[in-house]
């Protein structure tokens, strides 16, 4: 609490969330508490972080497990000890929506001082009903939800945030009974799932409700006439509305500097000047490889060559030779701490062989947890967009690169985690 109370110094409006199971199965193994000494714990924690801010949080861990005449104990005492915000986590995700609107319902109902007080959902997807629950909540008094973009979170993940508001936005009339709607700029949900899976490395399914790239796709000969004779038939949500669609500008070799970067700006991108000079230099590269670059072209060019940290290893030249029935070989040129450094290394495919190489070169062998390509665009010009995940002491690091030629997306995307891994071990330091 000490150091939560530290870290909230410079905040305008600091929160400290404290939290402590209170189920059975959590006191009794976990904890090894009486139901005694945790009443007096939750209440002791709210207590002690309320010195430190006016805007206390609370939690009691796996709420939904939790003996309902204890749990109301518990929360009766946290809000005279001063909490200002009582959030009922289904830890493990195990309620169903008709249960938890019940759970909030008798919490609005029979705790004392509840009035001070902003209920709160914190729901996870293990049985897939994370948004369901999050919904019965606001529908039975709950003004807060805890959420997270694309759906992140422990095991199978949390509430997905896009899910949430858009069903809020969506059904306005029936969330109207219960004075809810959010502040939440629709407009910016699109982006924000892109941003967020390029930054994380979590690839978004197909059929993701609202952010897939299925979501407004129609196959069906029956749906595809329905919506060209009245959109309405079949989609319930306006593409615009999560940032889809509208007018969109194509680039090409022949685009400037001033509308490559009136572009980058309309995407949300604000580049200073050496930073929109090695954006526009990749841009025409792609350019005269591609005879058309998207917006999604765009973002992964300045995701690849404006948010990347110091470059100290970076690749100079890289040849592969793959084929049926053939050894794959790579070859590798790399600007080192130590100079130019060349190696040549086997592999199980062209991208192992690949990356032996670039460890030959640096040095490093960090362990590859994980890779995946994805075309960024459609067609067989697509700009290929490489995501790598590497572990070094326990610790994960992201890598990204993007190319027309996958191979060399591949290897950019593992010099660019290395690099992230040098400077984290760097910073550490």
């Amino acid at each position: 609490i000490e150091a939560a109370a530290k870290a909230i110094e410079p905040a305008a409006k600091g929160r400290i969330h404290t939290f402590l199971a209170t189920s059975p199965i959590h006191m009794k193994h976990k904890l090894k508490k009486t139901p005694d000494e945790v009443l007096k714990m939750a209440a002791a924690a709210v207590k002690f972080a309320k010195t430190f801010t006016d805007d206390v949080e609370f939690s009691p861990e796996d709420a939904c497990r939790s003996e309902m005449p204890f749990l109301l104990e518990v929360l009766n005492a946290v809000v005279e000890a001063g909490a200002t915000t009582l959030n009922i986590p289904d830890t493990v995700g195990y309620i169903i929506p008709y249960e938890y609107g019940k759970i909030i319902a008798e919490i609005h109902e029979k705790v004392s001082g509840i009035e001070k007080c902003v209920i709160s959902t914190h729901c996870h997807n293990d049985l897939g009903m994370a948004v369901a629950n999050s919904l019965a909540g606001v529908r039975n008094g709950a003004r807060q939800i805890e959420c997270a973009v694309n759906g992140l979170g422990e095991r199978a993940g949390n509430a997905a945030l896009e899910e949430v508001v858009m069903a809020i936005h969506t059904r306005s009339d029936f969330f109207a009974g219960c004075g809810m709607k959010t502040q939440i700029n629709t407009k910016e949900i699109y982006r924000t799932s892109q941003l967020v899976s390029q930054l994380t490395g979590f690839v978004i399914q197909p059929n993701k409700a609202i952010v897939g790239a299925n979501a407004f796709a129609h196959e069906s000969g029956v749906h595809v006439d329905g919506v060209l004779k009245e959109r309405t038939t079949y989609e319930i949500m306006k593409p615009e509305t999560i940032g889809l669609g509208g007018s969109r500008m194509i680039l090409g070799r022949h685009t400037g500097r001033h509308g490559f970067k009136d572009r980058c700006r309309q995407l949300g991108f604000i580049l200073n000047d050496e930073d929109l000079e090695k954006a526009y230099k990749k841009f025409l590269d792609i350019a005269d490889k591609k005879k058309e670059v998207f917006d999604e072209d765009v973002a992964a060019i300045i995701n690849d060559e404006v948010h990347v940290v110091e470059q100290v290893y970076e690749l100079e030249y890289l040849h592969v030779a793959s084929g049926t029935g053939t050894l794959p070989t790579a070859s590798v040129k790399m600007r080192t701490p130590e100079g130019i450094k060349q190696a040549a290394a086997c592999g199980d495919g062209p991208v192992d062989a690949a990356y032996e190489a670039i460890r030959g070169a640096t040095g490093l062998s960090p362990l590859l947890e994980s890779y995946s390509i994805r075309a960024v665009t459609g067609g067989k010009e697509a700009l290929g967009e490489a995501t790598v995940k590497i572990k070094d002491n326990g610790r994960i690091f992201i890598g990204r690169g993007a190319s027309t030629d996958i191979i060399e997306a591949s290897a950019k995307a593992y010099v660019d985690a290395i690099n992230r891994m040098v400077a984290a071990n760097k910073n550490k330091k």
